[in-house]
């Protein structure tokens, strides 16, 4: 994957679905870049004030289920609480899980620019190391 700077993330084309990537030097890093690259896939949340709060954890498991497991949590509020979050802190529980908080905005007050997710696909789902940090890619289901 060819990145720029030491942290990001992008949309990359995808015949039928939503796929992103994102890298940063460690991987809660990434994985706040994941979130980014999710929400960003259908919301413009540039300007978009937080207005409330969600932390939660993520239990122990595969760099790769702890991604599915976080990016799930994205849909779910998503779609129980028309809520989605604008920054992302992730950091490592110690036990090989997540504790994660975020900064949210309700769905009412940004406006949707693309195909809202409805799950994450595990068909061709990457995250891992590699020279110069982690990277990940994933497909969302629309």
């Amino acid at each position: 994957m060819d990145r720029g700077p030491a942290r990001g993330h992008r949309r990359v084309p995808h015949t039928a679905d939503v796929r992103v990537e994102a890298w940063a030097p460690t991987r809660e890093g990434c994985l706040a870049e994941a979130v980014a690259a999710v929400v960003e896939s259908f919301a413009d949340v540039g300007g978009a004030a937080p207005t409330g709060t969600a932390g939660f954890d993520v239990p122990a498991g595969r760099d790769e289920d702890l991604l599915v497991g976080l990016l799930d949590e994205v849909v779910f509020r998503l779609e129980t609480e028309g809520t989605l979050p604008v920054a992302a802190e992730v950091a490592d529980t110690g036990d090989g899980g997540l504790r994660v908080r975020w900064r949210t905005v309700g769905t009412d007050t940004v406006e949707l620019v693309g195909a809202v997710p409805k799950a994450v696909s595990l068909h061709g789902l990457r995250f891992d190391r590699d020279p110069t940090g982690w990277s990940c890619a994933v497909t969302l289901d629309v």
